[in-house]
């Protein structure tokens, strides 16, 4: 009788903390308003690309002040380092610290001022997450899809926007950071003493023994991450990086077993059975986060060059198809998202699809097999735990949140007005040659919905590299082996190797149908029931198939669709430069002019097949970035920088009709 009466009073509990979080959702109940209406940006006198800025201006784009700093600012359960480590972490041979303003700004963060959510100053998109007691610095949304041009002194922010950021580069130095830390006495012994005096570490050997772990799970990182081709600014393969983060944490003894005794991989002197035991002892089948990081540490101590290159080979697969960072808003009325229309928007999906992304940037993920059944077991069919850092209840907040941001429309008083005259026969234009694709959209309509249009990559002509990557790359299942994942053309088995994507797939649900164990029981099983109930219920986007022209998914090729790009409606790209997926084309005029081929004439106008990004003064005559010589050197002819295709009405455009047309952009 005792036991029923306690069920009945936690479920009556449970039932109204459900009733008042389901009240106080709305987003804009939580935002505080801050008394900053430049939202917190810092101006910058002159950087490393000779850009400057003295005033920053945000545009109407459906948010204010309070909106855009809890963009900033709320986590994601992003965990790069100890939060202690990156406020006193200096350069590497510097006394400077690295998070100073104009570092950060050198890989194209964004500097802020301190804020009431912001005390510490950090750039927009760098934030404090709180995981299992412990304080790590990590990245937000807003790191990658916060935007900003410069011209005639003011930046104009762009909510939203894609970044300039080069995370791949920043990640390096970061190691090399951390490295030269750990290894130079007088920089390490600085760095303890001012760890220490921020009180949350008690010893020196404590803060030894995380500057040693941080230290070799960024190295590897970037050794599992490298790539044959470098991404520069406003660009990174995050599919890729997240793929090798998933098949990481998949890997399980039997698949390491099967790799280092094999001959093929580890050459002339693979390990005997004993020695492998040897190396795993105190290692669990499935392995938590510290026992991955003590097995890496013994593989690097144990295997030669070449054979830790070898397995790096067998169990990854090569992030070298860099795309532009993907603008965010209509996002929440999209039917399908990303480049190659690999996500579907409807039930799960954002959530899905966000907690995928946190994976690549650093979540904590301490996924473990267990005997007892969990929430993941019904509805993810595993018996193993995917607890993380992945905090989906602000995941699905932020989606929320994007549902209300808008296009940015052009700033006339700051970029010049627009002609009219000239905008009107762009118009023209653009119902010959862009309508039947990129369809008109109305941009602050809250009924609106975006049908993704799909073009199969041969037809568009365009890089086909990232979408190839997506049908392509596969890795050991390890723990999922043997269950069952939807895809397009029905439920998979999951064999000894399997398809990323779908790997991807099973995994992000498991997260997802996985409380978070880090808050006390009952806001954890309520937030839980609010989110699954909510994104189910307030999701008006529902399932439905792809439109367009592309190769249906079918038994025998169940990820065909994902071989094609997607095109959307274009309101806003004036403010998205560089142009393609693969950002290979550094303004609109330039894409509208043809690809040079070897038997065009050299008196002809064409695409810029070499020019250089990382600066943000912007170019009102070409709509995009300028060029001045200074940041990253693309060069289209790399494998994955290619800037042929999306040429449908190059040819046949004078100098005025491109101008012309440009016009009519700039009013979307």
């Amino acid at each position: 009788m005792l036991r029923r009466r306690v069920l009945v009073y936690t479920l009556v509990f449970m039932a109204l903390f459900m009733l008042v979080t389901i009240l106080i959702e709305a987003p804009s109940s939580r935002l505080i308003p801050e008394n900053e209406p430049e939202r917190g940006a810092a101006t910058v006198q002159q950087d490393q690309f000779g850009d400057s800025f003295t005033t920053v201006k945000y545009l109407e784009q459906g948010w204010d002040a309070a909106d855009s700093l809890w963009f900033y600012t709320t986590t994601q359960g992003s965990d790069l380092m100890p939060y202690d480590f990156f406020m006193v972490l200096e350069q590497p041979g510097k006394t400077e610290l690295f998070r100073a303003d104009n570092n950060m700004n050198f890989y194209r963060y964004l500097p802020q001022k301190a804020t009431r959510t912001n005390p510490d100053a950090l750039p927009v998109g760098w934030v404090k997450d709180d995981y299992k007691g412990k304080e790590y610095i990590g990245l937000t949304c807003a790191a990658c899809h916060t935007g900003q041009i410069n011209y005639n002194g003011v930046g104009i922010r762009i909510d939203g926007g894609p970044a300039t950021a080069d995370m791949e580069t920043i990640m390096k130095d970061l190691a090399k950071a951390l490295k030269h830390t750990f290894e130079d006495e007088e920089t390490r012994n600085r760095f303890v003493k001012n760890v220490l005096a921020r009180g949350n570490y008690k010893s020196e050997s404590e803060v030894l023994e995380d500057l040693k772990r941080f230290k070799q799970r960024l190295i590897s990182y970037i050794d599992v991450n490298r790539s044959n081709v470098a991404y520069g600014y406003a660009r990174l393969d995050a599919f890729g990086r997240i793929y090798n983060r998933v098949l990481e944490h998949l890997v399980n003894k039997r698949v390491l077993k099967e790799l280092i005794l094999d001959g093929q991989i580890m050459g002339d002197n693979p390990m005997s059975p004993e020695e492998f035991d040897q190396l795993m002892l105190n290692v669990d089948n499935v392995m938590t986060g510290e026992q991955r990081d003590d097995l890496v540490g013994r593989l690097i101590e144990t295997l030669d060059g070449w054979q830790l290159g070898r397995l790096r080979q067998a169990l990854f697969n090569k992030p070298n198809a860099p795309v532009s960072y993907p603008f965010l808003w209509d996002i929440a009325q999209h039917d399908y998202v990303q480049w190659n229309g690999l996500a579907e928007n409807a039930g799960l999906g954002p959530i899905g699809r966000n907690a995928g992304e946190v994976i690549g940037v650093f979540g904590m993920l301490d996924w473990k097999e267990e005997k007892r059944t969990t929430l993941s077991t019904i509805i993810g069919s595993t018996n193993i735990n995917f607890s993380s850092s992945v905090n989906v209840h602000n995941l699905r907040q932020i989606e929320s949140h994007l549902g209300k941001l808008q296009s940015p429309e052009w700033p006339e008083d700051i970029l010049g007005a627009i002609d009219k005259q000239s905008a009107e026969r762009g118009g023209s234009l653009y119902d010959k040659h862009c309508v039947e694709c990129h369809t008109r959209i109305e941009r602050a309509d809250p009924g609106r919905r975006v049908v993704a249009r799909m073009s199969r990559v041969s037809d568009v002509g365009t890089d086909p590299i990232m979408a190839a990557n997506s049908i392509n790359a596969s890795g050991y299942s390890g723990i999922l082996r043997n269950r069952y994942v939807s895809v397009g053309a029905g439920d998979i088995l999951l064999d000894e190797k399997a398809p990323v994507a779908a790997l991807l797939t099973k995994a992000t649900l498991n997260v997802v149908a996985t409380p978070d164990a880090d808050k006390w029981f009952f806001q954890r099983w309520a937030d839980w029931i609010v989110d699954i109930v909510m994104t189910f219920f307030s999701n008006e986007i529902k399932p439905s198939i792809k439109q367009g022209f592309y190769d249906p998914d079918t038994t025998a090729m169940p990820l065909a669709s994902l071989n094609s790009y997607k095109a959307r409606p274009l309101n806003g790209i004036w403010a998205t430069a560089p142009y393609l997926h693969n950002g290979s084309v550094p303004t609109l005029y330039d894409l509208l002019l043809p690809k040079k081929r070897a038997n065009d004439p050299d008196d002809g106008e064409y695409r810029p097949d070499y020019f250089n990004v990382g600066s943000r003064e912007f170019d009102p005559y070409k709509v995009g970035l300028k060029d001045n010589d200074q940041g990253f050197s693309f060069d289209t002819s790399k494998i994955g920088n290619s800037n042929a295709g999306h040429e449908y009405a190059a040819h046949n455009l004078n100098e005025k009709d491109r101008l012309d047309l440009l016009e009519y952009l700039k009013t979307l």
